[in-house]
C-alpha cells in the first residue's frame, strides 16, 4: 500500500508531453525539486525491477531521455548504466555487471565490466552509447540483440588516432558525448582539450576543436586546430554543439556547419555572479553539465556552485534555476521551492518530457526532477 501513491505520482510525472512553452515561460522561483530514483546513500544495486526510490543509484552522472520515453541514468559507483521505466518507476540495470573492469565485448551488456560510465545518449536508430571515463572509450549496446561493443577507443589513455579508425584512437579521461542529427558523436576529450567526431557511419575520427593548449578560445574563430580549455560537457540542438568548459568557467557554442566557436556565456574566471545580467559578464566554478532547447534556452550544471543555470540566448541574460549557491552545498528542499534546495556536486543533466530538467545529483546519491 506504501508504494501505490508513489506510483501514481510518477507515472503522472512523466507521461506527460513535452511542452518547451513551460520551459520558457517559467520564472525559477516559481519551480520546484524533487527526488525520483536513489535513497541518498551509495551501495551495491540491489535488483532490477525495484522501485527507484527504494534502491541506491551510487554517485549517478549523465541521466538522457532514451526509448520509449524511460530515463537513463549512468551509476559511476556501480559500474552500471540504468533504466528507469516511466510507466511505473521501477529502475533496471541495462549495461554493466556491477564489476569495474573492462571485458564482456560481443556479449550481453548486462554482463560487461564497466569502468565509471559518464554518460549516455541514443542514435537515430535506439541504439545505445556510453563513454567510460576510467577506461578512455565509448561503446555501443545494440538495439536489437543488446549486446555491447567497443567503438572507440581503449583501456590506455594518450592522445591518436585522428583521421583515421576510431577504434585504434586514444582518449585521455573522455567525459561527454552528444549525437547530431546526421548520427555524428561528438566526444569531450577533456584531459586532451579537445573536441573529437566521430562518423558511426565510417568509424572515422578527427577533432574539431581544440589543439592540447590550455587556453580558451577566441570567439568567432575556427574552432578547428585551435585552443580549448577543458571541454567537459555537450549538447546538442540543430546544428549547434553546446559546449561547457570546466577548467575554462565558461559556456561556447560551435556552429557545426561553419566551424566556428562563438562564447556564450561565463569570463572565464572562477566565481558566482551575474544572475539576471548578461550571460557574458557572469562567473561559473566548473560546469559540468549542458542542456539545450531547440528556442534556445541553456540550461547549465554550475557543479562546484551548487546550482543550475539557465541562459536565454534570446536575452542573453542568465539566471539560477535551482541550488542555493556555493556555501549551501548538501541536501535539503524536497518537494520545496528549487531556489531554496541543496544539491551536492551534480553533474548530468536532461531536458524532463514533462517540463523542466533531470538532473544527477551526484554525491547525494540521487536523481532529481527540477520542474515547472
Amino acid at each position: 500500500m506504501r508504494r501505490t501513491p508513489r506510483i501514481a505520482r510518477f507515472t503522472c510525472q512523466l507521461a506527460a508531453a513535452l511542452v518547451s512553452t513551460i520551459l520558457a515561460s517559467s520564472a525559477p522561483a516559481e519551480w520546484t525539486i524533487e527526488t525520483i530514483a536513489g535513497i541518498g546513500k551509495p551501495g551495491a544495486f540491489t535488483g532490477d525491477n525495484s522501485f527507484a526510490l527504494d534502491v541506491p543509484v551510487d554517485l549517478p552522472f549523465g541521466v538522457e531521455i532514451g526509448p520509449g520515453g524511460a530515463l537513463y541514468i549512468t551509476s559511476v559507483g556501480q559500474h552500471r548504466v540504468l533504466r528507469l521505466d516511466p510507466a511505473n518507476g521501477k529502475i533496471s540495470s541495462v549495461a554493466g555487471s556491477g564489476v569495474k573492469g573492462y571485458a564482456g565485448d560481443g556479449g550481453v551488456a548486462t554482463r560487461a565490466l564497466l569502468n565509471e560510465p559518464y554518460e549516455v545518449r541514443f542514435d537515430s536508430q535506439q541504439n545505445m552509447y556510453f563513454v567510460e571515463m576510467q577506461n578512455h572509450l565509448i561503446r555501443r549496446v545494440d538495439a536489437a540483440s543488446g549486446t555491447v561493443s567497443t567503438v572507440a577507443g581503449n583501456p590506455r589513455d594518450g592522445f591518436g588516432g585522428d583521421n583515421g579508425q576510431a577504434l585504434t584512437a586514444q582518449f585521455r579521461q573522455p567525459h561527454s558525448i552528444a549525437f547530431d542529427d546526421r548520427d555524428n558523436l561528438y566526444v569531450a576529450d577533456i584531459g586532451n582539450h579537445r573536441i573529437r567526431r566521430i562518423d558511426t557511419k565510417t568509424g572515422r575520427i578527427a577533432s574539431i576543436a581544440g589543439n592540447g593548449e590550455l587556453e580558451l578560445p577566441t570567439d568567432g574563430s575556427k574552432a578547428q586546430g585551435r585552443p580549448i580549455l577543458g571541454p567537459r560537457a555537450l549538447s546538442v540542438a540543430g546544428r549547434t554543439l553546446w559546449i561547457a568548459l570546466r577548467e575554462g568557467n565558461s559556456v561556447w557554442r560551435l556552429d557545426l556547419d561553419a566551424g566556428t566557436i562563438h562564447h556564450v556565456a561565463g569570463t572565464g574566471q572562477a566565481g558566482y555572479s551575474g544572475d539576471g545580467g548578461p550571460a557574458k559578464s557572469a562567473t561559473f566554478n566548473g560546469p559540468k553539465g549542458i542542456a539545450a532547447t531547440p528556442d534556445g534556452l541553456v540550461y547549465v550544471v554550475d557543479s562546484e556552485n551548487q546550482a543550475i543555470r539557465r541562459i536565454d540566448t534570446a536575452s542573453g541574460q542568465i539566471v539560477t534555476v535551482a541550488g542555493s549557491g556555493p556555501k549551501s552545498r548538501g541536501f535539503a528542499g524536497e518537494r520545496s521551492e528549487a531556489l531554496s534546495a541543496k544539491v551536492d556536486r551534480p553533474h548530468g543533466i536532461s531536458l524532463a518530457p514533462a517540463g523542466g530538467v533531470y538532473i544527477g545529483d551526484t554525491n547525494n546519491h540521487r536523481v532529481r526532477w527540477i520542474k515547472p
